[in-house]
């Protein structure tokens, strides 16, 4: 059995029960970094064996991931916050998987962009997940093809190029559009910033941004 278990995006405490009885019961996780997992592992008192898996070894390690689960093991994969494969690594090991006849469970479980949704007061009942943009060829294509949905869409974004992305969305789907950043979902300093795009790239410019980041965009203006 191949286990996908949603690790918290921020607070230790957003973890299932299931989740920690499968990493106590598994022979073996698969982390994106042992260091940022060794964390939580530690905190819940929970000693299985540790490997890296993680989006620059994922294609040469499924096979041989497969294998051992073809071997009798089981085997639970964590990304460093949040459902694995989501935005993270895990679609080709569970691609893999379930080619070679492997059974894979995913867990239910912390994922950021469902609380950033919410909390960000735009209409939820249709929305579609963007991710991660492309930082270089076929950015520009997709800022425009995003600006033409007739639903929320939501981006996941680095702190460092939040500005950059704020100016460009502003540009393309336009500065009135209403919007709204996440930041550090879940942890001590959470905090989400609503306005239209326009005032969002001013606020975060006056204020650069630390920690994770969700941007949620309506397709309505103010």
């Amino acid at each position: 059995m191949l286990y996908i278990v949603p690790t918290p995006v921020g607070n230790l405490e957003d973890i299932t029960f299931r989740a920690l009885r499968v990493l106590r019961e598994v022979d073996l996780v698969l982390a994106e970094d042992t260091r940022t997992t060794s964390i939580l592992l530690k905190h819940y008192d929970i000693h299985t064996p540790l490997r890296s898996h993680h989006k620059f070894n994922e294609h040469v390690t499924a096979s041989g991931v497969v294998q051992e689960l073809l071997s009798g093991k089981q085997i639970a994969l964590v990304s460093d916050a949040g459902t694995p494969a989501i935005s993270d690594p895990g679609f080709l090991l569970v691609r893999e998987a379930v080619c070679a006849g492997v059974e894979v469970q995913c867990l239910p479980g912390a994922t950021a962009f469902v609380p950033a949704l919410v909390d960000s007061a735009l209409p939820n009942d249709r929305f579609f997940f963007e991710g991660f943009l492309p930082q270089k060829k076929g950015r520009q294509t997709r800022l425009k093809q995003l600006a033409e949905l007739d639903h929320t869409f939501i981006l996941y974004e680095s702190p460092f190029r939040l500005q950059k992305t704020l100016e460009q969305l502003a540009e393309y789907a336009g500065g009135a559009r209403r919007a709204s950043v996440s930041r550090e979902i879940s942890k001590v300093h959470e905090q989400t910033v609503r306005g239209t795009l326009s005032e969002l790239a001013e606020y975060f410019r006056q204020t650069p941004p630390k920690g994770e980041i969700v941007i949620c965009v309506g397709s309505e203006e103010i």
